[in-house]
């Protein structure tokens, strides 16, 4: 077997971005094109198609994805989404990318990924629930404290996983909390898991302005996607000094070159559901977001955002991807040319899984940490990953994500060599 999987890669398939990502660094590495061609693969895919009862007493089939790319370095790692958009292609993508995330900062797990076709905002809470566990129950073929542990992401939150947490348990009869993360403090929850990837993002945005020579304080920030990592990220990036001049959710943008307090933003969300309409504030779209002038741009949302349109008009000194794949491959190489430094997702939103896997720990020893202690530890993980990453982008001339993805590969290969092929 020679060279990449081969693949029609299509700009707006996250699949054959990812891979193309990979053979990219798999190409500078000079990889061994067996396990090139391993890494090129995902190890498992779960598709499962279940009943659901609606209010009406009628019956709709609901599908759903579990999937598990490498788990050469430990567990599968990764999150559930719920989304209309949702395909298999999509979480084969996002299972790649969590395995070289947890590569880039080092701990031992592999990637993997969840999802489910629906509109969480459609749907009740007891629909939410029952829909939920059934999953669970379908995909309990590959989840497990040892195997595969789950997480929140887009569409899903704490509750989410307490739900799976809850249905696991009662499936083994025991309660098993280190089968997900991201869940309620009650039930095992770490401190600072909520916050945790807007702080990672953060702590890699501190040491990007160093090397830039740049300050916080009074930097201008755009963040795109308001929700847990755009917020904190927003919140945490304001209380430093810097002035948050763009915001956005799916309901909109907004912009105001003066400045917006994200605390304030936040309450007018809770009580309209969209950061859209905020008094004080200019409406933008989420494209025209993008191409605001500022000095740190967040991509929070989703993937498929920065492309090959759009990077050419990015008025922005940095950019740090909180979300995963939201820049493709010809924007790289046009925001490269350009001069704009970028903090690349499997570095840059990072921090969620690194304190997942603090939780992790915590639930099999059955002994908690301080916040203190989790922030303290996860910014020593940043700042080592950061700077790993940039001394390789020096060594071999390279952008960032390039580096990030050698750094990564190189370990993941490593492992899955020395491992062997079995039988």
């Amino acid at each position: 077997m020679t060279g990449s999987a081969v693949i029609d890669h299509t700009q707006r398939d996250p699949w054959g971005i990812a891979v193309r990502q990979f053979d990219l660094a798999a190409n500078l590495l000079h990889l061994d094109p067996n396990i090139r061609s391993v890494l090129a693969s995902c190890q498992r895919e779960l598709t499962v198609h279940f009943p659901l009862r609606l209010a009406d007493g009628s019956v709709k089939v609901i599908t759903g994805h579990r999937v598990q790319h490498n788990v050469s370095r430990g567990p599968g790692k990764g999150g559930i989404r719920y989304h209309p958009s949702v395909t298999i292609g999509e979480v084969k993508a996002l299972a790649m990318w969590m395995t070289w995330k947890c590569a880039v900062v080092n701990i031992p797990y592999g990637g993997a990924k969840g999802g489910v076709v629906c509109d969480p905002k459609q749907m009740t809470q007891q629909q939410l629930e029952t829909m939920t566990r059934r999953y669970t129950t379908e995909i309990m073929l590959l989840i497990g404290p040892e195997r595969d542990i789950p997480a929140p992401d887009v569409g899903t939150n704490a509750q989410t996983m307490a739900w799976i947490m809850d249905t696991y348990s009662m499936h083994k009869g025991y309660t098993a909390p280190a089968v997900v993360t991201g869940k309620p403090i009650a039930i095992g929850g770490s401190e600072g898991r909520s916050e945790a990837t807007a702080r990672g993002c953060v702590y890699a945005i501190i040491e990007a302005a160093k090397h830039l020579g740049m300050d916080i304080a009074g930097s201008r920030v755009v963040v795109q996607g308001f929700g847990n990592a755009g917020s904190f990220s927003a919140k945490l990036l304001s209380e430093m000094g810097a002035i948050v001049v763009g915001l956005s959710d799916t309901g909109g943008g907004i912009a105001n070159p003066k400045g917006m307090d994200p605390q304030k933003v936040e309450a007018y969300k809770r009580e309209r559901d969209t950061v859209a309409g905020f008094p004080g504030a200019e409406a933008v779209t989420n494209r025209e977001l993008l191409e605001l002038e500022c000095d740190i741009l967040i991509p929070a949302a989703i993937e498929n955002q920065i492309d090959a349109t759009n990077a050419p008009r990015l008025r922005t000194k940095m950019i740090a991807e909180a979300a995963n794949g939201p820049t493709s491959p010809e924007a790289d190489r046009i925001l490269h040319d350009r001069g704009i430094f970028m903090i690349p997702d499997i570095l840059g939103n990072a921090g969620g899984v690194t304190v997942s896997y603090f939780e992790w720990v915590q639930d099999l020893q059955n002994l908690f940490w301080r916040e203190a202690t989790i922030n303290a530890r996860l910014k020593e993980v940043m700042v080592k990953s950061f700077n790993d990453v940039l001394a390789l982008a020096q060594k071999h001339k390279v952008d960032m994500r390039t580096a990030a993805y050698m750094l990564a590969v190189r370990r993941v290969a490593e492992a899955t060599l020395t491992r062997g092929i079995y039988p």
